[in-house]
């Protein structure tokens, strides 16, 4: 609790409220972790029975993002949180709606699991795992840095989304240009592209979580701000 910068309270029924919620909001991340690492495996193995349980496991997924979401309604009504208190608790509801869509976009990655690619194909999944390694880091940064709320790195680690964007724009011309030589391979190819368009879209949700953890130590919103102005902070 501490080095999350939260002072402590005459109520300490109020400092367990609070961590009950960070605590949660870590196990939602790892949860949300492990379904797009084992929507990434499943990909990379043409493992259909764990892509399947990256689909049945949304639910759980969907129950903490309501669960937390209570939690701090309930907060924000009995206890009335000022100051920091108040960011915490928007950076949290913030948080947790950005890794409930994490959770929906590792659904559709595990999809491309379930469809067949012949050997000539494979070359466009290796491309697609290689940028969905990259998204992973970037999801565990930031949820180490919202553990830690450590302004600092999420201030560096922002940036990584600029070079997820990157390696999304090069697959994609790639996958243009195969379809094109070979349009048989249209639909499989497609279920690509809507994968790797997932995985750049939790690229821009890591980079939402980072931004709530500025907001919370430094009381300022970042969403427009550039980056050299993010490193003045």
């Amino acid at each position: 609790m501490d080095n999350l910068q939260i002072g402590r309270h005459i109520s300490g029924q109020f400092n367990e409220d609070l961590e009950r919620v960070i605590n949660n909001v870590m196990q939602m991340g790892g949860l949300v972790e492990k379904q797009l690492t084992d929507a990434l495996a499943s990909v990379e193995q043409s493992d259909v029975a764990l892509a399947k349980q990256v689909l049945t496991n949304d639910y759980q997924v969907n129950a903490y993002e309501v669960s937390i979401d209570d939690e701090c309604t309930r907060i924000i009504a009995k206890r009335q949180p000022a100051a920091g208190d108040l960011r915490l608790i928007m950076a949290v509801v913030k948080t947790i709606a950005d890794l409930e869509r994490i959770g929906d976009e590792a659904e559709k990655i595990a999809k491309v699991a379930l469809e067949s690619f012949s050997s000539s194909q494979q070359d466009l999944l290796v491309n697609l795992d290689n940028l969905g390694r990259r998204v992973l880091e970037f999801l565990q940064a930031s949820l180490d840095a919202f553990t830690r709320m450590d302004c600092e790195t999420a201030i560096k680690i922002h940036q990584m989304d600029d070079k997820i964007n990157r390696e999304y724009e090069a697959l994609m011309r790639q996958l243009m240009t195969y379809m094109m030589e070979d349009p048989r391979s249209i639909p499989q190819v497609m279920t690509v592209i809507w994968s790797a368009r997932a995985l750049e879209r939790i690229g821009d949700r890591c980079q939402n979580i980072c931004e709530y953890i500025i907001y919370f130590v430094k009381g300022k919103v970042v969403r427009h701000t550039t980056a050299e102005d993010m490193k003045k902070l």
